[in-house]
């Protein structure tokens, strides 16, 4: 089985991550997570502190020997320099939540005097080690040449598209984009949103979509209802912060399709087994068909505003205007790398689970065997 955990604050001295279940002999190193958490910081749209104060880069602690994974627990370190910027300062109790943020909620759930409490775990900056976490997730999938790619749709009011595109062609336009957008003009207008929402003290959310090719048939299950890929998933990615839905292939526009239109019809193609189309985004049943697994999400602009919603002094009870904490203006961009290695953990969960072994080497004697079966029903 596998499985993590991070922990640590948003001004804590670090966060860290164990993983338990990674096979022995999975080649790993710092320098290829470290390529992840490069995109999740540097997109356009950050605050000061992913900007210039942090250079995130982890350190792994446990687990690898000699550029392999031994079996043991993976240990992951990532130092959060803010802590030195504010170990010595004295910070002041904060009594007014944010609208749209955990603040007031979790400062009722817990019992909290301080909403800093609440912050310190609610912020994004977890995700930091949830995306060097996915990372390992995608570096595994990769020995099987499963492929993902993470890039923003949305912004704002700004759409675009990418269709008939592949994966490969959608990484590399992707990554020449400040905001991860395949298409030229589309990042120019994101951008324009972008300063235009920070002129005005303002922020913007947006969407999100993560493609992943060469998924195998069969990861997942119809059996039960917590074992269906798509649950898991739409809960992965979810639990990203600000992250408000999500959907599977052409979730929400096939839910105004008649049933004639909304189903990808099943075709023989060169002695394969092929679909017409990919509208339900290569997922069946809660299980993989073989097709793209497409995942989009959709993000709430984020709740600290320079222009601050009403509030409520908790203290005093009396009305009041939120705080400004200092923050990005849109994060959608950063959301789309984050939410890749999410859909990654959960493919590797469920890829463990189907060709599982102690070592790399049997994880492929296990998948070449069920692929050779795959390929003798379609001849």
């Amino acid at each position: 089985m596998l499985r993590f955990l991070t922990a640590g604050e948003s001004h804590g001295m670090a966060l860290t991550g164990i993983i338990e279940g990674l096979p022995a002999g999975l080649k790993l190193s710092a320098e290829n997570i470290n390529i992840f958490l490069k995109r999740r910081q540097k997109s356009y749209g950050r605050g000061t502190r992913m900007k210039k104060i942090e250079n995130d880069k982890v350190i792994i602690t446990g687990g690898v020997r000699r550029g392999l994974t031994i079996g043991s627990p993976v240990s992951l370190y990532i130092e959060n320099k803010d802590w030195q910027n504010r170990k010595n300062k004295r910070r002041s109790i904060k009594h007014v939540p944010r609208p749209g943020h955990a603040d007031l909620a979790g400062i009722m759930k817990y019992g909290f005097d301080d909403i800093q409490n609440v912050i310190e775990r609610a912020s994004a900056r977890e995700t930091a080690m949830r995306t060097s976490v996915g990372a390992v997730a995608e570096i595994l999938l990769s020995e099987f040449g499963i492929d993902i790619i993470g890039h923003t749709i949305a912004i704002g009011r700004v759409r675009s598209s990418v269709r008939g595109l592949s994966g490969e062609e959608i990484r590399t336009m992707a990554a020449s984009s400040p905001v991860y957008c395949v298409d030229p003009k589309k990042t120019e207008s994101m951008c324009r949103e972008i300063d235009k929402a920070k002129t005005n003290g303002d922020t913007l959310g947006g969407g999100f979509e993560v493609i992943a090719d060469n998924v195998p048939v069969g990861l997942g299950s119809y059996v039960h209802w917590d074992r269906k890929l798509e649950g898991r998933l739409g809960q992965a990615v979810l639990s990203i912060p600000s992250v408000k839905a999500v959907e599977i292939g052409e979730g929400f526009a096939v839910s105004r399709f008649p049933g004639s239109k909304a189903h990808d019809r099943i075709i023989p193609r060169r002695n394969k087994i092929a679909r017409g189309s990919n509208r339900a985004g290569g997922t069946e049943g809660g299980v993989t068909n073989g097709q793209p697994l497409v995942v989009r999400g959709y993000s709430k602009p984020i709740s600290s505003l320079r222009k601050p919603l009403a509030s409520l002094d908790l203290q005093t009870k009396s009305k009041t205007k939120a705080p400004y904490v200092r923050s990005d203006v849109c994060v959608v961009p950063a959301i789309s790398v984050i939410a890749e290695a999410m859909v990654a953990w959960v493919l590797a969960e469920a890829f463990v689970e189907k060709f599982g072994g102690d070592s790399i080497v049997e994880m492929q004697r296990n998948y070449e065997n069920y692929q050779a079966y795959i390929n003798s029903l379609q001849k």
